[in-house]
C-alpha cells in the first residue's frame, strides 16, 4: 500500500477539516464559547492533526510499520500523538482564560495529549487507510490485467514464425556454405526454444541463466547479420543470488536490432553491463530504423512487470549518440 498522500487525499483531508470546522463551529457556539477560543482552538486542532497526519502517512508508515518494526513504530507515534496533544490541549486550556499554574500533573498532560491526538487523527486516518487500500486492490488489478496481456504478447514475439523464419534461412545458407558452423547454430537455436519453453510460464528467472541465453542469441545475431552488430558482456559482481524478470535480456537486444541498422560501416554497438543493483544496455544509434515489425511490447512490457517485482523503476537513457537502458536486478533473499 502506497502510504504518502495523493491529490485526492489531500481533497478528502480539505472535505474532512471542512466539515469537522462547521460542526465545531455549532458546538463552540451551542456552548457559548469566547470568540478566542473559536481562533484558537479550531486552526490548532486542524493544524496540529494535520502534522500529525503527514508525519504516519509519510514517515511512520513507510519507514517502521510496512518493515514490521513494530515497536520502533508504536514508541515514535505515542510520541508524537504526546506532542502535539500536548500543544493543542495547552492552547485550548489557555484560551479557555486558564492560568498556566492550573495545568493538570505531567502524567495528565501525556494521557490527555494521547487521547485528543488520538481522537482528532483517528477518523480521517481510517479514512485514508480505507482509501488508499482499495486504490492499492484497484491499481493492483489494473497491473494484473496488463501483465497477463503483456505475458501473452511477449509469448508470442518469442515463438513468433517470423523469428523462425528468419532462422530457418540463415541456417539454409549455413549448411552450404559453413556446415560446421551451421551444426553449432542448430545447437544455439535449440537451446533458445528449450529456455523459451522451460521457463515461459516463470516470472523471474537467475540472471546467470538470462546471461547464458543471452549468449545464444547473440550468437544467433551475429550468424545472421555478420559484423553489423558487436556485443560485450561485463560481469562486475557475482550473478549468484540475482534475478530478473524473463526474457528481459531477450528484449532489450531485440530493440537493439529493430531500431538500429549498419550505416557508413559504422557497427552497432552494445554493451550489457551488471553492476551491483543494475543491468545496463547501451548500444549506440544509427539513423537509418530497421522497417521489421515489431511483435513484442518491449519495453512498456518490462515496464509494467517490474510495477509487481520491485520498487525500483526501469531507468530509459535516449542520447544523440547512444540509447541505455538500466533495469533494476532483484535480489529474492531481500
Amino acid at each position: 500500500m502506497k502510504s504518502k498522500l495523493n491529490k485526492t487525499d489531500y481533497l478528502v483531508v480539505v472535505i474532512f477539516y471542512s466539515i469537522s470546522t462547521i460542526l465545531n463551529i455549532i458546538d463552540y457556539k451551542s456552548r457559548n464559547l469566547n470568540l478566542i477560543e473559536y481562533f484558537v482552538d479550531i486552526p490548532t486542532t486542524i493544524i496540529t492533526s494535520f502534522i500529525v497526519i503527514i508525519i504516519f502517512m509519510s514517515f511512520l508508515i513507510p519507514k517502521y510499520l510496512i518493515h514490521k518494526k513494530y515497536f520502533a513504530f508504536i514508541f515514535i507515534s505515542l510520541v508524537v500523538l504526546t506532542f502535539f496533544g500536548t500543544i493543542a490541549d495547552t492552547l485550548g486550556f489557555l484560551s479557555g482564560g486558564n492560568s498556566l499554574n492550573k495545568l493538570p500533573k505531567w502524567y495528565r498532560i501525556i494521557l490527555n495529549g494521547i487521547y485528543t491526538s488520538s481522537n482528532d487523527i483517528g477518523f480521517l486516518l481510517g479514512i485514508l487507510f480505507v482509501k488508499k487500500f482499495y486504490e492499492g486492490k484497484t491499481e493492483l488489478f489494473k497491473v494484473e490485467k496488463k501483465q497477463k496481456e503483456n505475458e501473452l504478447k511477449l509469448l508470442r514475439s518469442q515463438i513468433d514464425p517470423h523469428f523462425l523464419f528468419n532462422n530457418l534461412n540463415t541456417l539454409d545458407s549455413l549448411i552450404d556454405s559453413d556446415p560446421k558452423k551451421a551444426k553449432e547454430y542448430i545447437n544455439r537455436l535449440s537451446l533458445i526454444y528449450r529456455y523459451l519453453i522451460k521457463t515461459k510460464d516463470a516470472e523471474v528467472m537467475e540472471l546467470s541463466n538470462e546471461i547464458e541465453f543471452a549468449k545464444n542469441y547473440i550468437f544467433l545475431i551475429k550468424t545472421r547479420f555478420g559484423d553489423d552488430y558487436e556485443f560485450t558482456i561485463k560481469e562486475n559482481i557475482t550473478l549468484e543470488d540475482k534475478f530478473i524478470p524473463t526474457g528481459a535480456i531477450q528484449t532489450l537486444l531485440e530493440n537493439v536490432v529493430k531500431h538500429n541498422k549498419l550505416q557508413n560501416r559504422n557497427v552497432i554497438k552494445t554493451t550489457i553491463t551488471i553492476n551491483d543493483g543494475w543491468l545496463i544496455v547501451t548500444n549506440s544509434k544509427s539513423e537509418i530504423n530497421s522497417k521489421e515489425e515489431s511483435f513484442g511490447t518491449g519495453l512498456e512490457n518490462l515496464k509494467a512487470r517490474y510495477q509487481l517485482l520491485s520498487d525500483k523503476k526501469i531507468q530509459v537513457h535516449n542520447m544523440a549518440k547512444k540509447f541505455e537502458v538500466f533495469i533494476p536486478i532483484i535480489t529474492l533473499s531481500e
